[in-house]
């Protein structure tokens, strides 16, 4: 792999005159890519004298911050494999380094026993260390693994997967043809950065010359507003909270209904006047939502990938079309079976099974050398264009044998403000039952009930939904109805809400 791009990010000091910004709570620093370089090398000789060598586990349970990027590009430069730990989802201390087999543990959080560190032990340890100091070169095969990352399933302990070089390598090819990052961009990443794929454009910046501002979500605006950025990676449910700021900034600023214009000056006060494209992904995005930011003049661009697989497809300057996730990117290959469940052929395969999940697991997803069942229901049309139309698991089967797709159920719920999220269940196998998670609160039911009503006329007598359940606690990360990339954990949304879904007179019922 020496002509990677990830051998170059490892092999090569950056060009000068990029930086790296970090905007977040209460924190705010910048770093020149070839200082965080030069850094990365000090950091990976003090982690060796720490007898960090090539094959072993770092974990890093932290909020987003220049140490997490520092870690991590010195356990590339060592061939250590990391472990993003997501928080709020592990506790610090000797019984996680065990379980996951790791030499060491940096954290934020409140740890404890051999091998833990505070991720604060970064800036001393590259003081400590001589300014010159670098690690001999590394080179990956393309097989070999260079980070544990973590599932955000519903149930049971995350499951893990060793993502190859090659993967990654090739993920970052795919979207560098797509969308050419280079000097004068500069990427806004405020997701977890335990997501592999937000280190990617730590990666993208090293490799093509350009800035990253790195934030987190609950500063995510705040530091929109002060980095200017030209492209913003983030999900859709970050993007619909935008549009609904952008609706309510622009109808003051008019005084009544807003023009194009005055949403796009909305825009921009809001995500800064630089943007050159918004990227989306991780979870179905609204057709309302990208259409909102098409018509003002921001480009939106959707794609599909799983952590199973990493990008698929994608919507790109060229090659876009509404509603679809895009044309399949190079070195994929998308397959359907007799029911149109997809599954993804990878030159370059993230990873040939799970880690610490039960028996069995493993084989029901990785079903053949390569190639990965992702329980999604989909089709391509006539240009290559791949449409999903939801997941297998979320078909429901009435007790006549009839089958109802949920998703555009949902997503048409969703078209509402009232509405931030809604999953659609049939407890009974009788009747449709929806649940919301309110934008507001309190919560607005009478536009909730209009909703309900404006659905049901939409669709068909066998889509019709027969009540809302207007859940008391909003879905968030935090309480575990979301996952981290803000996908509705719907199991466990059902569990939440059995006492409103049982009592069969609440809720908001249809006309």
């Amino acid at each position: 792999m020496s002509d990677s791009v990830l051998a170059h990010v490892l092999g090569h000091p950056p060009a000068p005159g990029h930086r790296l910004r970090f905007i977040g709570p209460g924190d705010s620093r910048s770093l020149g890519l070839t200082e965080l370089y030069e850094q990365s090398g000090r950091l990976a000789v003090a982690l060796a004298r720490l007898g960090v060598r090539a094959g072993d586990r770092i974990g890093i349970l932290s909020a987003n911050c220049p140490e997490w990027v520092l870690l991590d590009l010195a356990a590339l430069r060592l061939k250590a494999v990391t472990a993003g730990l997501e928080p709020g989802k592990f506790d610090p201390g000797p019984a996680l380094l065990a379980r996951y087999g790791l030499k060491l543990l940096f954290t934020d959080r409140d740890g404890h026993g051999d091998g833990v560190l505070p991720v604060d032990e970064v800036s001393k340890l590259v003081a400590s260390t001589e300014p010159d100091a670098a690690p001999d070169p590394v080179e990956y095969a393309s097989d070999e693994p260079t980070t544990i990352k973590f599932t955000s399933g519903s149930t049971g302990e995350p499951k893990g997967l060793a993502a190859t070089a090659g993967s990654i390598d090739s993920s970052l090819r795919a979207a560098h043809s797509m969308f050419a990052h280079g000097p004068g961009d500069d990427v806004f990443v405020f997701l977890p950065l335990s997501l592999l794929q937000q280190r990617y454009w730590i990666y993208s910046a090293l490799r093509h010359g350009h800035d990253v501002t790195l934030s987190a979500y609950e500063t995510a605006f705040s530091a929109l507003r002060q980095a200017r950025p030209t492209v913003v990676m983030g999900v859709p449910a970050f993007y619909k909270i935008a549009q609904q700021r952008i609706e309510s900034r622009a109808r003051r600023a008019a005084d009544g209904p807003p023009t194009t214009a005055g949403l796009r000056a909305a825009a921009d006060r809001l995500l800064g006047d630089r943007i050159r494209y918004l990227w989306t992904g991780s979870a179905p995005a609204a057709e309302t939502v990208l259409r909102f930011f098409t018509d003002i003049g921001v480009p939106i661009f959707e794609g599909y990938g799983l952590n199973e697989t990493c990008i698929v497809s994608k919507n790109h300057p060229g090659a876009h079309r509404l509603g679809s996730v895009g044309q399949v990117v190079p070195g994929k290959e998308v397959l359907f079976d007799e029911n149109g469940v997809i599954s993804v052929r990878s030159v370059h395969p993230v990873a040939d099974r799970y880690l610490y999940a039960p028996e069995g697991t493993s084989e029901r997803v990785f079903s053949e050398p390569g190639i990965v069942r992702t329980g999604d229901i989909g089709h391509l049309d006539e240009d290559g264009f791949l449409y999903i139309q939801g997941r297998a698991d979320d078909v429901i089967v009435l007790e006549d044998a009839r089958k109802i797709m949920v998703r555009p159920l949902e997503d048409y719920m969703k078209q509402s403000p009232a509405i931030e999220e809604c999953v659609v269940l049939c407890p009974s196998r009788t009747q449709l039952i929806a649940v919301v998670s309110p934008a507001g609160d309190p919560a607005d039911e009478a536009a909730i009930a209009d909703q309900l009503a404006r659905s049901n006329a939409a669709f068909g007598k066998d889509e019709k939904i027969r009540r809302v359940v207007v859940a008391k606690e909003r879905f968030s990360i935090e309480n575990g109805l979301l996952t981290s990339q803000f996908k509705p954990q719907r199991k466990k949304i059902q569990e939440a809400v059995r006492a409103q879904i049982d009592d069969s007179q609440g809720g908001i019922h249809a006309r």
